[in-house]
């Protein structure tokens, strides 16, 4: 009799250990579903983050030596003069302040 309740309860055991694998299974195939969609998106903000950064060496290099070349004769101002006749650009580190 002690046989075979202890096989019983080593029956039931397996019977536990398979549902919990099969339930471990399942959260897995979830798991590797969101991390694909994940992976996805991450590389299309990977390609929106490269975009963003050769724009901004385009501007950088190419359009401030432009801008640099046509400015060239131009006299600069004293600071104080600048900065009277262009009150909203606040002079250097303005985008430090804001």
């Amino acid at each position: 009799m002690g046989a075979l309740l202890s096989s019983l309860q080593m029956g039931f055991r397996t019977l536990a250990i398979e549902k919990r694998s099969n339930d471990v299974w399942t959260t897995l195939g979830a798991v590797k579903t969101e991390f694909s969609k994940f992976g996805d998106l991450l590389e299309k903000a990977k390609k929106n983050i490269d975009t963003a950064s050769a724009t901004i060496e385009q501007l950088q290099g190419t359009r401030t030596k432009a801008i640099k070349r046509k400015l060239r004769e131009v006299e600069a101002l004293p600071t104080d003069q600048a900065a009277a006749l262009l009150p909203d650009m606040g002079g250097e580190g303005a985008m430090d302040e804001e």
